[in-house]
């Protein structure tokens, strides 16, 4: 009982914290649908039919990615722990779903990532 109402807590301030991030993203969308609308209603002025060459697209770099995929997670969880790890305690390092976690395991098993050592416990291959 009292770790459903921890559980029940962390989902809470979990909740609001998304909640505040989604108030963030609208304001700044609105702010973008006024920079674009004011945009648009101004005329463009003609430019001088003078040529020019085009410009050159420089390559765009691409960005680290700082969050690794739940899969990732899941099989980095695994390789850290020397005996193995079951569902149980990957459920509560990584916050998924069993469903979701058992189908990560499945995949992660045919891709040869990870290995069954035992009935529910994996290890990295």
């Amino acid at each position: 009982m009292k770790n459903l109402k921890k559980d029940l807590q962390a989902v809470t301030r979990e909740l609001k914290a998304l909640t505040k991030k989604t108030e963030a993203m609208a304001k700044k969308v609105a702010k973008l649908e006024k920079a674009q609308s004011a945009a648009k209603a101004k005329p463009k002025a003609k430019a001088k039919t003078a040529k020019k060459a085009p410009a050159k697209k420089k390559p765009v770099a691409k960005k680290k990615g700082a969050t690794l995929t739940a899969t990732d997670q899941v099989v980095n969880i695994i390789r850290r722990s020397k005996k193995g790890t079951d569902v149980p305690a990957l459920m509560k390092k990584t916050g998924l779903a069993d469903k979701t976690l058992r189908n990560i395991l499945f995949r992660a098993g045919k891709q040869g990532k990870i290995q069954r050592s035992g009935r529910g416990i994996y290890v990295g291959a």
